[in-house]
């Protein structure tokens, strides 16, 4: 089970590896525990693999005339793998229907949300911060070097203060160090609309944070307004 950025669990197939349009498989998404229910894929099963839109590889369908006798279920977890928090399926206010994504309720206590977070904020349409790829940030959250957004934009006073320097850590070095905190001060202004994208906010994309950078202008307008509508009274 992998936990993304807004806590959804997203069960993933591991599979013998297997040549699939001239690329080596052995992993395969399986969408949510509905999708595994209606096709009955179980553990151990031999299963027909192709790649949707030649890029992700799916599950097709399971071949059950070669499923092992011992072949069993896959029960999907009530709780997040990561963080043990409750993990629910929650109601869509616009349909009344049980969502088909099963979402850890953690926040930010969980370590996989605040890392996946923290890889969006750097990512490429958000603050885009060369240098903070998923590797570095994943190593930096696991040392207590990076805990959330601000941290970023502290890490060189720290680090003129620390014992332990980064150029000293392991695949680093003076230059590649210096060249980090580069990148991190040229991105200390970016729009407001990457600001908002860099958020991580559910269901607000490239787009929607266009309109909202566009509606509210300036950061602390918009910023007034959630705080108002975040506490109505």
């Amino acid at each position: 089970i992998q936990v993304g950025r807004t806590g959804a669990l997203t069960p993933v197939a591991r599979l013998e590896p297997v040549t699939v349009g001239g690329v080596v498989v052995s992993n395969a998404t399986l969408h949510n525990e509905d999708e595994i229910e209606r096709k009955d894929i179980r553990i151990g099963d031999t299963v027909v693999v192709q790649r949707a839109g030649d890029v992700i590889p799916q599950i097709v369908r399971v071949v059950e005339e070669r499923r092992p006798e011992n072949a069993h279920r896959f029960r999907f977890p009530d709780r997040c793998p990561e963080c043990g928090s409750h993990a629910v399926r929650e109601i869509n206010e616009k349909t009344g229907k049980v969502d088909a994504v099963r979402r850890c309720t953690g926040g930010l206590i969980c370590p996989a949300q605040a890392v996946e977070r923290l890889r969006h904020f750097v990512s490429r349409n958000a603050f885009d911060i060369e240098g903070l790829g998923e590797k570095q940030i994943a190593a930096f959250y696991e040392d207590g070097l990076i805990a959330q957004p601000g941290d970023i934009f502290t890490l060189e006073e720290r680090d003129r203060k620390s014992l332990k320097k980064l150029k000293d850590r392991e695949g680093w070095g003076e230059t590649s160090a210096n060249n980090l905190f580069k990148a991190i001060n040229e991105r200390r202004k970016v729009g407001l609309d990457r600001f908002i994208f860099a958020l991580g906010i559910r269901h607000v994309g490239e787009t929607n944070a266009r309109l909202l950078a566009r509606s509210y202008g300036t950061l602390e307008h918009f910023v007034e307004e959630m705080e108002a509508a975040a506490d109505p009274q």
